[in-house]
């Protein structure tokens, strides 16, 4: 017999009916591997980063949550501050870059911890119109990382798209 769930489930009910009984932990950290990106903002529920990778401009938003790994892990209220946030992210970066198209997506088989991302392309990256991630052969990670000039013009050109809402 499945147990009813809860309107809003506390962690309790999802660390001993969702998580395989794993104690989900109140301790909120940033996965090593998101906070190599840049900082770019603290918005109320996630820190902002623009992800290191000058090829694209992409943000990815981590919600200040212990224990989360997936968005139904969220309380509701927080499900609703996060997707405000992730649609002020994909606003930013149309005012910021003019994508031709931005991608959102929440992938987790790498870092478990719950981020998002929220990616703009352009018909003229290099990699359109493939997928960022997606099958084929394997070929080592080819990120371009922001040199200290390209860093902060975007970080400026963000700002000043934010500064707009």
């Amino acid at each position: 017999m499945v147990p009813k769930v809860p309107p809003t489930p506390s962690k309790a009910y999802l660390a001993n009916n969702l998580s395989g009984g794993e104690q989900m932990s109140d301790k909120f950290e940033i996965d090593h591997r998101l906070a190599a990106n840049i900082h770019f903002a603290d918005w109320e529920l996630s820190t902002v980063f623009l992800a290191n990778d000058s090829r694209f401009p992409w943000l990815i938003l981590v919600p200040r949550r212990g224990g989360v790994r997936e968005l139904h892990d969220l309380a509701a209220d927080d499900q609703q501050t996060l997707m405000t946030e992730m649609m002020r992210a994909s606003k930013t970066l149309v005012r910021a870059f003019q994508p031709d198209k931005v991608n959102i997506g929440a992938l987790g088989h790498m870092v478990p911890q719950l981020h998002i991302h929220v990616l703009g392309r352009r018909q003229d990256d290099p990699l359109w119109p493939d997928p960022v991630w997606g099958p084929g052969e394997r070929e080592p990670h080819k990120k371009e990382p922001y040199t200290a000039e390209q860093r902060d013009k975007a970080l400026q050109d963000l700002a000043t798209a934010l500064s707009r809402d």
